[in-house]
C-alpha cells in the first residue's frame, strides 16, 4: 500500500505548487496543441484567484516528494444558490498516476472547500481527458451548462458540497 498523501497549503506561483502547475502547462500544451493555460480567452486561476481569503492551493506529498497539486476559487454569486466555487489546475505527476492519487486531492479540495463555507463546486475538463471526466462522474459531479466560458472543455460537472 502507498503512503498517505499529506496536503499542505501552498502558492500556486512559488516552490513546488509553481513547478507542478508548470509541469501541468507543459503536458496541456501537449494534449491541446499549443493550448496555453494563461492565454487571455482562458479562465483565471492565479495567485490572485487561487490565495486567499477566498481561494486555495493545496500541494500533495508522499515520502517526501511533491506529486500533485490543485485549488479553489470563488465563483460570483448566484440568485438563489450558496456560495461556489470551482475546481482549478488539478494536477497528478505521472510516476503518481493510476494510484489514487488524484481521488485523495479532489477529496481533499472539496473538504477544504467546505471548510472555507462553500456549498457547491464545480470544474471542467477537455476533451482529450476522459480519464478526468470519469473521475468527476465517479466522485458524484453531474453534468451541467458551461459556466465559465472555457474554450476547451466539453463537460462541466457540478457537486454539493
Amino acid at each position: 500500500m502507498a503512503t498517505p498523501i499529506e496536503f499542505r497549503p501552498a502558492a500556486v506561483d512559488s516552490g513546488e505548487g509553481a513547478a507542478l502547475v508548470q509541469a501541468m502547462r507543459e503536458e496541456i500544451a501537449a494534449v491541446y496543441d499549443g493550448l496555453a493555460l494563461d492565454g487571455a480567452q482562458m479562465p483565471k486561476a492565479g495567485s490572485a484567484e487561487l490565495g486567499p481569503p477566498e481561494g486555495a492551493f493545496l500541494v500533495g506529498w508522499r515520502d517526501g516528494e511533491a506529486v500533485c497539486c490543485g485549488g479553489i476559487k470563488r465563483l460570483p454569486d448566484e440568485e438563489g444558490a450558496g456560495p461556489a466555487c470551482e475546481v482549478k489546475r488539478m494536477f497528478v505527476a505521472p510516476a503518481a498516476r493510476g494510484q489514487g492519487v488524484a481521488r485523495a486531492l479532489l477529496h481533499a479540495l472539496e473538504d477544504l472547500a467546505r471548510a472555507m463555507g462553500y456549498a457547491v463546486a464545480r470544474l471542467d475538463t477537455g476533451p482529450r481527458q476522459p480519464h478526468a471526466r470519469r473521475l468527476y462522474a465517479s466522485e458524484g459531479y453531474r453534468e451541467i451548462a458551461n459556466f465559465n466560458a472555457n474554450p476547451v472543455a466539453t463537460f462541466f460537472g457540478e457537486k454539493a458540497l
